[in-house]
C-alpha cells in the first residue's frame, strides 16, 4: 500500500514536471509581453469590455502565442542545441521531445483560435491565426536562415498583439491601433540587433544569418542607430492623430531620445571591449523603453 502511495506521488511530480517543461516550450517572457499589449490595445480602445470577457480574450491571445512559441522551438531545436542562450530549452535538453513540442504547438494553436472566435469575434481569431502562421511559416521556416532581414520582417507578427486587443473590444480595424503596431514594428530591429551584437558567437555557431555576421559589427551599429532614429516619428505619430495628449507624448519623446543616445554611443565606439557592454544595455533598455510607451498610453488614457 505505502509502495503504491509513493508511486503514485511520484507519478503526479512527474506529471508536474512535464507541465513547466511545456510551460517552458511557450516562451513565458514573449508570452508577458503579448499580454501586456495586448490588454494596452484592448484598454486603450473607445468600447468597454466586460472583465470577465477581457480576461479570458486576453489569456487565449496569449495561449495562442505560446503556441507559436512551441512550434518554433520545435522547428528550431537544432540551432538551439548550439546556442549558449536556448541549449537549456526543453526539447535539446532531453525533457520534451519534437513530436510532442509540435503537437502541443498545434493544438493550442487551434484551441487559441476557435475559442478567441467563440469568446471574442472573427476578426480577432483572425488576425491570431495569421500572427501564429507568419511567425512559424514566414519568420521561423522561410526568413529566420536564409535573410539578414529576418528580423525586420518577421517583427510585424510580434507587432500584432496590441491590435489584437483593439479588435477584441471594437471588432474593427482603424488607424489608431496601428500606431501601436508600428512602435513594436521599429522596435523589433535595434533591440534584436543589439542582442545579436553581443551574442554573435552563438548566431556563428548555429550559422543564423544575423546582421553582425553577414553584413559586420559597423553595419549593425549603423542600423540599430538608424532604427531607432525612426522611433521619433513613430512615437509622434498617435499624438498627430488625435490619438493622445502631452501626457504621452513629452515623457515618450523623452524616453525616445534617450534610445538613441544609447545607440549613437554604441555607433560612435570603435570596436573594443565596452562595445558588447554597450550593446547589452541598449538590449536591457529596449526592453524597459516598451514596457513604459505601453504604460504611458493608459497614463494618457486616464488623465
Amino acid at each position: 500500500m505505502i509502495k503504491s502511495k509513493l508511486k503514485s506521488r511520484s507519478l503526479s511530480q512527474e506529471d508536474v514536471f512535464n507541465l513547466s517543461e511545456l510551460f517552458k516550450l511557450m516562451k513565458p517572457r514573449v508570452m508577458s509581453l503579448v499580454i501586456f499589449t495586448c490588454a494596452v490595445g484592448l484598454l486603450m480602445a473607445p468600447n468597454v469590455v466586460p472583465t470577465k470577457d477581457a480576461i479570458v480574450a486576453i489569456l487565449l491571445v496569449s495561449i495562442g502565442a505560446g503556441a507559436a512559441g512551441a512550434l518554433n522551438m520545435w522547428y528550431e531545436s537544432d540551432l538551439d542545441a548550439l546556442m549558449t542562450r536556448t541549449c537549456l530549452r526543453p526539447i535539446p535538453t532531453g525533457k520534451i521531445n519534437k513530436n510532442q513540442a509540435l503537437v502541443f504547438g498545434i493544438s493550442l494553436s487551434i484551441f487559441s483560435v476557435i475559442a478567441l472566435d467563440y469568446f471574442a469575434n472573427r476578426l480577432s481569431a483572425g488576425l491570431l491565426l495569421f500572427t501564429i502562421l507568419f511567425y512559424v511559416f514566414v519568420y521561423t521556416i522561410w526568413l529566420k536562415r536564409k535573410t539578414p532581414q529576418n528580423i525586420v520582417i518577421g517583427g510585424a507578427s510580434g507587432a500584432l498583439p496590441p491590435v489584437i486587443g483593439w479588435t477584441i473590444a471594437t471588432n474593427s480595424l482603424s488607424i489608431e491601433p496601428l500606431t501601436f503596431f508600428l512602435i513594436i514594428f521599429f522596435w523589433t530591429p535595434s533591440h534584436f540587433w543589439a542582442l545579436s551584437l553581443y551574442k554573435s558567437d552563438d548566431y556563428k555557431k548555429a550559422k543564423v544569418p544575423m546582421l553582425p555576421l553577414t553584413n559586420g559589427i559597423e553595419s549593425t551599429k549603423l542600423n540599430i542607430l538608424i532604427y531607432s532614429l525612426f522611433m521619433l516619428p513613430i512615437i509622434i505619430l498617435p499624438y498627430a492623430l488625435g490619438f493622445v495628449g502631452h501626457a504621452f507624448l513629452i515623457p515618450s519623446l523623452i524616453l525616445t531620445v534617450y534610445y538613441n543616445i544609447l545607440c549613437f554611443k554604441l555607433y560612435n565606439f570603435k570596436k573594443n571591449k565596452f562595445e558588447a557592454k554597450i550593446a547589452r544595455s541598449i538590449f536591457g533598455y529596449s526592453i524597459l523603453y516598451l514596457f513604459l510607451v505601453f504604460v504611458l498610453f493608459l497614463i494618457d488614457k486616464i488623465i
